[in-house]
């Protein structure tokens, strides 16, 4: 199986890359769930240990081979991740959910102007329009009551994108350099190693108790760490950060979906129009290549 994963072509990758988004943008409503009757670090301990012990496991002549750089690559996107995490939560205590999803989520525009500057050269065409178009859809869905004046919150969640930006192209990077389930396994082990510190230190951990409790935790750890945090790094390996930025704009237009179906919340029109400017984000690259070519064939047949 693990073979498998890493021999996919880039249009698997990118579909891979879809599904781990959207099993990722579940995490929001089990995480509230269990925030009611846990801690923080407490929560993020149990789930990513967990995971962790399952996928060491399941795939231990793997990390068995790994090299030091692998570890210390896996090591790095594990504390990156955290400290997103970190940031994430922060604003959340400081200001509204959808102020902190919009927020973050201008990480979609960041992301190919930080490649650019990396790269010491202008941003494609491509991606910066995709990613307006994907900004613009993101804003649609989560700020139809618009933002309140500036806060610290704000600041903090605006700092998450930048983290955020920064660990998307840390992943391109290094899954590039190293194998990408490898690094994806790394990274979980290294998140609940933080969050159990982190815990002890702020926190009395504890594991859950009763099937209210259990449940929800059951469903983060399979769904969203074994499948979600650790596929990415394999789907990363095979496109670019530019195009891993604009998929992330598909976390929250399917936490939108999830809570019309299950929580009964109203889309509205606004939110039905972002929902699609986000998916005509993820093809404007495809189609600008394909105006391009037919430009160049044109200007051909006229020479």
């Amino acid at each position: 199986m693990a073979k498998r994963l890493t021999d996919i072509n880039r249009k698997q990758a990118e579909l891979l890359l879809a599904a781990v988004i959207v099993a990722r943008a579940t995490a929001y409503m089990f995480s509230q769930i269990l925030l009611q009757t846990m801690g923080m670090f407490n929560l993020m301990a149990v789930r990513f240990l967990i995971a962790f012990a399952v996928l060491a496991v399941l795939f231990r002549g793997r990390l068995k081979a790994m090299d030091r750089r692998t570890f210390l690559c896996g090591a790095a996107l594990g504390a990156s991740f955290f400290v997103v995490m970190i940031a994430e939560m922060g604003a959340l205590l400081l200001t509204t959910t959808s102020t902190v999803a919009f927020l973050e989520n201008t990480a979609i525009l960041i992301v190919p102007l930080m490649t650019a500057a990396l790269g010491k050269r202008l941003p494609q065409g491509s991606a910066v329009a995709s990613a307006l178009v994907a900004l613009a859809g993101v804003g649609l869905l989560t700020l139809q009551n618009g933002i309140a004046g500036f806060s610290w919150g704000h600041l903090i969640a605006l700092t998450a994108a930048f983290l955020y930006a920064a660990t998307i192209i840390l992943t391109d990077r290094f899954s590039h350099r190293a194998d990408g389930l490898t690094l994806g396994i790394l990274q979980i082990g290294v998140m609940g190693v933080l969050s159990l510190i982190a815990s002890f230190i702020m926190e009395s951990p504890r594991m859950p108790v009763g099937l209210h409790e259990w449940a929800p935790m059951i469903v983060l750890i399979v769904v969203c760490s074994i499948f979600g945090f650790t596929l990415q790094p394999v789907a990363q390996s095979k496109t670019s950060a530019e195009k891993a930025g604009v998929f992330c704009a598909l976390n929250p237009a399917a936490s939108a979906i999830l809570g019309v179906v299950f929580l009964h919340e109203h889309l509205g029109l606004a939110g039905v129009c972002g929902a699609a400017l986000i998916l005509l984000s993820i093809f404007i690259p495809q189609l600008w290549e394909k105006r391009r070519i037919r430009g160049a064939g044109a200007e051909r047949e006229c020479a």
